[in-house]
């Protein structure tokens, strides 16, 4: 991503107007590891599809499940800070930022987040923009938030190098959260990441445009998946053999700042859609990431394409000209309910499909659930419908798309 956030005084602001425009700038922008993980289990049954009841001494149909996913974890150096305030001087914690949709990625099924900056060192140093090293407390409170698999794949997935990569993978594998798009071996690169979730099988599959210009490491070509229609199909297809019932695509592209989706995301979006082996499509739903800034959810040949969640977590940020946006705190929760098929080796259907509108205040560093948390606040009312307005902009809402809480 190319978004810094907002510095707090002028000179800092100077200095950000000089910096590059590629990568994250805020204030400052593989397969996860073997064996199948289930996903949280949801609390109650409500908005769940119902699985066909089973003919007496027959086998049980398969049950339905729900999907989250959310946008950029970026923090940026406030971010940060905060989390060391948050942790009353033990480190980081990162897990009250969350909280206020703890309740929505804990209640799915399947979470998947995108964990868009690489960790640094138990200890430091960490950084925000333009490198971003993180803390590495960040995966715990991933994890304690409901979040089950983080994409990997970002434009700032070689920030610091293979180090940099590897222990990122380390780290979220210590806190039990799989991922995908980054890679320590040829041989994890090549395996999907199954998840299981309700009564299907879920893999995650996740790609981005690029890494900021850093070459891969030296012998890994696989080391980070690079967006390539040719290569995302032939990896869809790989996930169902290996036994996958529903593919996701995670999908770091777009034009930063921009609300609309450009060329490439509408044809790629189009090619990847339209998709098939036999009569059945190769990848069932698609999650974008990168612009910063909300982007429209659409249904392309009957499958739901999220273009841009937007920033889950990030500083106060400023655009392109070095200006204050609003926009890059603010994004979108996809939640997606699947039932099973209908007849056998038949396609898993999406029975329900919400957004939750979410914006991260960071005066206060949390992230608030817009759809449960507005009523009577004149400013979260308008975040929310700004929100809503862009998620609806190509037409979602008439083929059923309805805000969540």
């Amino acid at each position: 991503m190319t978004s810094r956030t907002r510095p707090a005084g002028t000179a800092v602001l100077a200095a950000v107007l000089l910096a590059t425009a590629t990568g994250c700038t805020g204030e400052g922008g593989g397969s996860g590891g073997s064996g199948p993980v289930a996903g949280t289990a949801a609390p109650g049954t409500a908005g769940r599809p119902a699985a066909p009841s089973a003919a007496a001494g027959a086998a049980s149909a398969p049950a339905g499940f729900t999907l989250v996913a959310s946008g950029d974890v970026l923090p940026h150096d406030s971010v940060i800070r905060r989390a060391a305030e948050d942790s009353a001087g033990d480190g980081h914690d990162f897990r009250p930022m969350l909280s206020g949709v703890k309740s929505v990625v804990s209640g799915a099924d399947l979470a998947i987040c995108h964990m868009e900056t690489v960790y640094g060192k138990k200890g430091g140093p960490y950084t925000g923009y333009p490198a971003f090293k993180s803390p590495p407390e960040v995966a715990a409170a991933l994890r304690a938030t409901g979040y089950d698999s983080c994409s990997t794949a970002s434009n700032h997935t070689l920030d610091d190098g293979a180090a940099g990569l590897a222990r990122t993978l380390d780290v979220l594998d210590a806190a039990g959260v799989r991922h995908a798009g980054s890679a320590r071996t040829a041989e994890e690169a090549a395996r999907p990441a199954l998840m299981k979730a309700g009564g299907a099988t879920v893999a995650q599959l996740a790609y981005t445009y690029d890494t900021n210009g850093r070459p891969l490491p030296e012998g890994r070509p696989w080391a980070v998946g690079l967006l390539d229609e040719r290569r995302v199909i032939a990896d869809a297809r790989a996930a169902r053999a290996a036994g996958a019932d529903v593919v996701v695509v995670s999908v770091h592209w777009g034009t930063e700042w921009q609300t609309e989706p450009d060329e490439r995301q509408l044809s790629l979006g189009r090619t990847l859609t339209a998709s098939r082996t036999g009569t059945r499509p190769d990848v069932d739903l698609i999650i974008g990431t990168h612009a910063h800034v909300p982007q429209a959810y659409e249904k392309v040949n009957g499958t739901w394409v999220i273009y841009g969640m937007g920033d889950q977590i990030a500083g106060d940020m400023v655009d392109h000209r070095g200006v204050f946006d609003p926009r890059g705190n603010q994004g979108s929760i996809g939640r997606f309910t699947f039932a099973p098929p209908r007849t056998p080796g038949g396609r898993w259907e999406v029975t329900r499909a919400e957004f939750v509108p979410q914006w991260f205040d960071t005066g206060r560093g949390r992230v608030v659930n817009l759809g449960a948390d507005s009523a009577g606040d004149p400013r979260r009312a308008g975040i929310r419908d700004t929100i809503r307005r862009v998620v609806l902009s190509r037409g979602a809402g008439e083929d059923g798309l309805v805000m969540g809480r």
